[in-house]
């Protein structure tokens, strides 16, 4: 399938490493103009340099902390004022692993500033272009833990469940603009979070981060982490008029571990 994104803005949270880059690569690729978001600027510098820019495409940087909202909505604020999307992929770093009992009310309210608040301030930020022109593509980098919650992740399983909900209200309310708006329940990726978490795993159980990561691999169907070219052909595809009859969806990437419908 050849997807033309020529012409097209895209705007993407997290994106100086991991599934981030990975989705900036693909949507240069195809003819997209960039902006990469994340905290790290040395990491943003080298990230927007290596974007395809064969088409002529203004590739960009935002430095932003997600962990920081009020900062943050000050800085996306001003990106607005001089700048329209029309692709928004919302995506941040993930809120630390811990269990129910471990968390406190503060806990909550960091994890729903980093996932929930940016991703709908920066939607809301895009919204208005997108329904001046009658075009406009929304994707949330989620988790299949908004269908079956993971072990010691439960800031990520409420606060990301909450987000995936708002985004099915959306995409009725904007449906009529051919604005679409999908959320990729996310599996298990070889990335540099994963192994954060495995090594957190790790320590708990007393086993290195190998034999946690074979644990790991052993429950999915597929036998292996998925690989971030593989995400991001994902989100092209979702991007693209090609896609324009699918929304309010969640669609899992998760080498076939879930085991609901």
């Amino acid at each position: 399938m050849n997807i033309d994104l020529t012409d097209k803005n895209a705007l993407i949270g997290g994106s100086s490493k991991g599934i981030g880059l990975a989705i900036a690569k693909r949507l240069a690729s195809s003819g997209a103009n960039v902006t990469l978001m994340a905290r790290n600027e040395s990491a943003l510098r080298k990230a927007v340099n290596e974007l395809d820019q064969s088409k002529g495409q203004n590739h960009q940087f935002l430095i932003v902390n997600f962990s920081d909202y009020k900062g943050f909505s000050n800085q996306i604020d001003e990106y607005f004022k001089k700048n329209n999307i029309d692709i928004l992929v919302n995506n941040t770093q993930g809120p630390p692993p811990g269990k129910a009992t471990e968390k406190e009310i503060n806990d909550y309210q960091t994890a729903f500033d980093l996932l929930f608040k940016c991703a709908i301030h920066t939607t809301s930020l895009a919204l208005g272009n997108m329904k001046n022109q009658s075009w406009g593509r929304v994707i949330n980098v989620s988790s299949i833990s908004v269908k079956e919650p993971l072990n010691n992740l439960v800031l990520s399983n409420s606060l990301r469940a909450a987000l995936v909900t708002w985004a099915k209200s959306l995409s009725i309310d904007v449906a009529e603009f051919n604005i679409t708006i999908n959320n990729i329940l996310t599996g298990f990726f070889d990335t540099e979070r994963l192994n954060q978490l495995s090594a957190a795993k790790a320590k708990l159980q007393r086993k290195t981060i190998s034999e946690i990561n074979n644990d790991i691999k052993s429950i999915i169907p597929m036998k292996r982490f998925g690989k971030v070219e593989e995400y991001a052909n994902l989100v092209c595809f979702l991007a693209s008029e090609q896609s324009a009859y699918i929304t309010g969806t969640n669609i899992p990437i998760d080498g076939g571990v879930l085991r609901s419908i």
